[in-house]
């Protein structure tokens, strides 16, 4: 009987799962196209003041508390509070931001300070030093501030490139995510057993190679970070073994007032074993221990709510 029964359920799962998929779909698609009509300062606001109410109801609420606990066993529970206040904060303004996405990038060199977008000290350089070197790059960024805007500097200035990402599970929502996305961030390849070689095939051509690299990934290599064990996407570095060229972090720092901070890093030097050759496990762990420095300095802007140590 209770094997019958646990096969009707499966079976019922399956029939519905079309169906629930699609209500949430059409909820999800119409939430995105309805934002872009409202000002996206305001909705900004609003996003984050409901996600703050309703973060800490949420069982991803409890892991974000354990990994800041066992990340800052030094901080009283007040301050890993504050912390996670923030966290859905900074959430909730990424949700509400990402409808707008083709209209936030407002960077001028000439006049950072009345634009949405400033630029850390030497950035522009930087950038321009990558435009113009004629080689192709690696870069990584993290789910800290809006990680959304990274992939909108290369095409700002002048770099073709091409960013890795994972499509939703449901379609319509992966169409309407797609088309928002299109406007000014360059190809994007999606995450499937051809990406490597896509991706490879760019750096070739001279193509700026940009992904996030900061979630668990069970088939990764073991890095630590913040102090603990953790396994990391081993990609990057492996494309960096078959192709050489320079590797780069980008990170979008949330300000006051609506307003972002875009730094690039200096070039991550590679470990490279006693052949010479780019060693995988040594250099995620040098990417990591990158990223982990950015996320101690804006901690509340860093996606704790995932289970990054397993």
């Amino acid at each position: 009987m209770r094997r019958l029964f646990l096969r009707a359920k499966a079976v019922l799962r399956d029939v519905l799962k079309p169906v629930t998929g699609a209500i949430l779909g059409t909820i999800a698609v119409g939430l995105l196209r309805g934002t872009r009509y409202f000002n996206p300062d305001r909705t900004a606001n609003f996003f984050a003041s409901v996600t703050r109410v309703i973060g800490p109801w949420l069982p991803e609420h409890k892991i974000g508390r354990a990994n800041l606990t066992a990340a800052f066993p030094e901080k009283i529970p007040a301050e890993i509070d504050a912390i996670l206040t923030g966290v859905w904060d900074n959430l909730g303004r990424v949700g509400a931001e990402f409808a707008h996405l083709d209209h936030l990038w407002d960077l001028d060199p000439e006049h950072w300070e009345s634009r949405r977008i400033e630029p850390a000290p030497g950035a522009i350089e930087k950038f321009i030093a990558l435009r113009d070197d004629g080689k192709g790059a690696l870069i990584f960024a993290s789910h800290l501030g809006n990680w959304e805007l990274p992939a909108l500097a290369a095409p700002a200035y002048g770099l073709e490139s091409a960013i890795l990402f994972r499509r939703p599970n449901i379609a319509a929502v992966d169409r309407a995510i797609q088309d928002i996305r299109s406007v000014n961030m360059g190809t994007m390849i999606a995450t499937t057993h051809d990406a490597p070689l896509r991706l490879a095939q760019a750096l070739q051509k001279g193509v700026h190679v940009g992904m996030l690299v900061d979630q668990h990934f069970s088939r990764g290599v073991d890095v630590t970070f913040f102090g603990r064990t953790a396994k990391a996407n081993p990609l990057l570095a492996r494309l960096a073994r078959q192709v050489e060229c320079p590797i780069h972090g980008v990170r979008i720092i949330r300000l006051p007032n609506h307003r972002f901070r875009i730094d690039l890093s200096d070039e991550v030097n590679p470990v490279r074993d006693a052949e010479g050759k780019i060693d995988v496990q040594g250099t995620t762990q040098a990417i990591n221990t990158v990223i982990e420095g950015w996320v101690r300095e804006h901690p509340e802007q860093w996606l704790w709510l995932h289970r990054r140590w397993r």
